[in-house]
């Protein structure tokens, strides 16, 4: 089915987003790193999850095509809540509703499952939410890349499959780190020590062991940003109904690099 564009309001900026199909409702969210937005993440899946589901995914506040606050802190884990929230009363107001979240988003598809009794399925990849030092690896992929070569490098950080890092998925991302008022803001978001965004993302084994819904965690065997004996291992044993795949030849992006197995693993969950 084919995905229609649109922006909405939210708190004054506007939010663009991707919808399309029928079914059960799913809000996706994308992960953080430098161009980072919902095509970034998600465009080899977004199509056969419409055929099955009824999609919204949206881009973050102060990535891809969606606005960016006026005043900082532009690293603002309540307002991207917040964000989460406004989506999800705008796919589906009433009845179950589920979450893909990627990364960093895992945090606000956790705080919104916690807060809303209506969320009965997460599909989380790459989690963070888990306490852990952050790796150099970790670092570069919230450090903003001064040229292609940069990118490249930290692509290469990401991507377990490096064949997958074309010149067009470059030229994708570089059309987006060009725009200085972009490199500003992303600057400023993750300035200063890294560790601290991870502390702040932190989820307690109360908020965890409290979660009713059905969760899927779905992290490469491979990634080098969260790794998995460090954030989805953890996270699954303090989740009551949780399912773990740990995905081979895959690194920080299973819907990217692995969509059939990400797939088979959203069938699973979504029916």
């Amino acid at each position: 089915m084919p995905l229609n564009e649109r922006d909405i309001d939210f708190e004054g900026m506007k939010v663009h987003c991707w919808g399309g199909g029928t079914g059960y409702p799913i809000v996706m969210i994308h992960g953080s790193g430098p161009g980072a937005s919902t095509v970034g993440n998600w465009r080899n899946v977004l199509d056969p999850l419409t055929v099955r589901y009824k999609i919204l995914a949206a881009d973050l506040i102060g990535f891809g095509r969606s606005g960016r606050k006026s005043a900082e802190p532009y690293f603002d884990l309540d307002m991207w809540v917040r964000q989460g929230q406004k989506l999800l009363d705008e796919l589906a107001p009433r009845g179950p509703i589920g979450i893909i979240a990627h990364s960093l988003s895992a945090y606000f598809a956790i705080k919104l499952a916690l807060a809303n009794e209506r969320i009965d399925k997460l599909l989380l990849t790459g989690p963070i939410g888990q306490p852990y030092k952050i790796g150099p690896e970790g670092i570069a992929v919230w450090t903003f890349p001064q040229n292609r070569a940069d990118l490249k490098r930290t692509m290469e950080i990401l991507i377990d499959d490096k064949s997958q890092i074309t010149e067009d998925f470059l030229d994708n991302r570089m059309s987006i780190l060009s725009d200085r008022a972009y490199k500003d803001y992303f600057v400023k978001m993750f300035a200063g020590d890294k560790q601290r965004y991870v502390d702040a993302c932190r989820i307690s084994d109360d908020e965890l062991g409290k979660l009713k819904c059905d969760v899927a965690i779905v992290q490469g065997r491979n990634d080098r940003v969260t790794k998995l004996a460090e954030t989805g291992l953890p996270m699954s044993k303090k989740i009551a109904k949780c399912d773990l795949y740990a995905v081979s030849r895959c690194g920080h992006g299973p819907a990217l690099e692995q969509p059939a197995k990400f797939m088979a693993a959203a069938i699973n969950l979504f029916g």
